[in-house]
């Protein structure tokens, strides 16, 4: 388990290399991450630092209404982004496609994963998000 803290807005591209950093040395075969954190923790902002540490050439913006997000990347790999928020059950996201993405070789960034836990794969990585009194953001990598 590792922790990373986003100080502010500032750090958030330096905090994303360090996650970067962390997954690729611990979870080389990885390409499914969960991300857990109530409403306005900063899922979708440091989501957004990510593709771009990623290389994602695409702008990126939250997917909630349209269920997935694909970015191309410059090493013409994609980024799939998921927000699960308006989901009702499995059956809408395995209507989206989602078990597709998820055990593809491209990341896999998903918001409210809770709906596709059943059929996520064994080697997923998980983020737990949590504001601090500071107003930072402490995330758990797991």
């Amino acid at each position: 388990m590792d922790t990373l803290k986003i100080e502010t807005l500032a750090t958030i591209d330096h905090t994303a290399q360090e996650f970067l950093k962390i997954i690729r040395e611990k979870y080389p075969e990885s390409r499914c991450i969960i991300f857990n954190a109530g409403m306005g923790c900063g899922k979708t902002t440091f989501i957004k630092a990510l593709c771009k540490a990623l290389g994602a050439m695409d702008e990126v913006s939250s997917p909630t209404f349209s269920i997935v997000n694909d970015y191309l990347c410059q090493d013409g790999s994609h980024i799939y982004h998921f927000d699960l928020y308006r989901l009702k059950d499995l059956e809408e996201a395995m209507a989206a496609g989602a078990e597709d993405y998820i055990y593809g070789q491209d990341y896999c960034l998903i918001e409210w994963p809770e709906i596709l836990e059943p059929i996520l794969p064994d080697n997923y990585i998980c983020v737990d998000i949590r504001e601090l009194s500071d107003h930072s953001r402490q995330m758990t990598i797991h």
